[in-house]
């Protein structure tokens, strides 16, 4: 399980990272808080955080109970995959838009094998 909490703070990491960028993005192109919106890049920078965020909800719990009920070294291994496809993602929507797919479905598959086999492992485990 350690390695499932390493996996967790590396992605929380990684989500600070987004958000930072998302910051100073906003100085360097002179986006005024509260505005959300102004300039092409910081706009793609703060989604990239925003998505992130909506991600890590579902994220966070599956990965942890998939290692409860499943197995703590392949939810690791998921965990590591999603840590990867959220830095694609970023790398692409920031670049274009259009060049986000990859990123985002390999996020989106790894949290479905997450909440799926963390689902099954509950029902198994509860029905026993």
């Amino acid at each position: 399980m350690e390695f499932v909490a390493v996996v967790i703070l590396v992605a929380l990491i990684e989500y600070v990272y987004f958000g930072l960028s998302a910051g100073m993005a906003r100085q360097k192109y002179e986006v005024e808080a509260p505005a959300t919106t102004g300039n092409p890049i910081f706009e793609r920078m703060l989604r990239v955080q925003q998505n992130t965020l909506e991600q890590l909800i579902v994220f966070i719990p599956s990965v942890w109970l998939f290692a409860l009920y499943i197995n703590a070294l392949a939810a690791a291994i998921l965990g590591i995959v999603f840590i990867v496809g959220r830095a694609i993602y970023s790398a692409g929507y920031v670049a274009d838009p259009k060049k986000r797919t990859t990123g985002f479905m390999i996020g989106f598959l790894v949290n479905a094998i997450l909440v799926l086999g963390a689902g099954v492992g509950a029902i198994i485990a509860w029905v026993g």
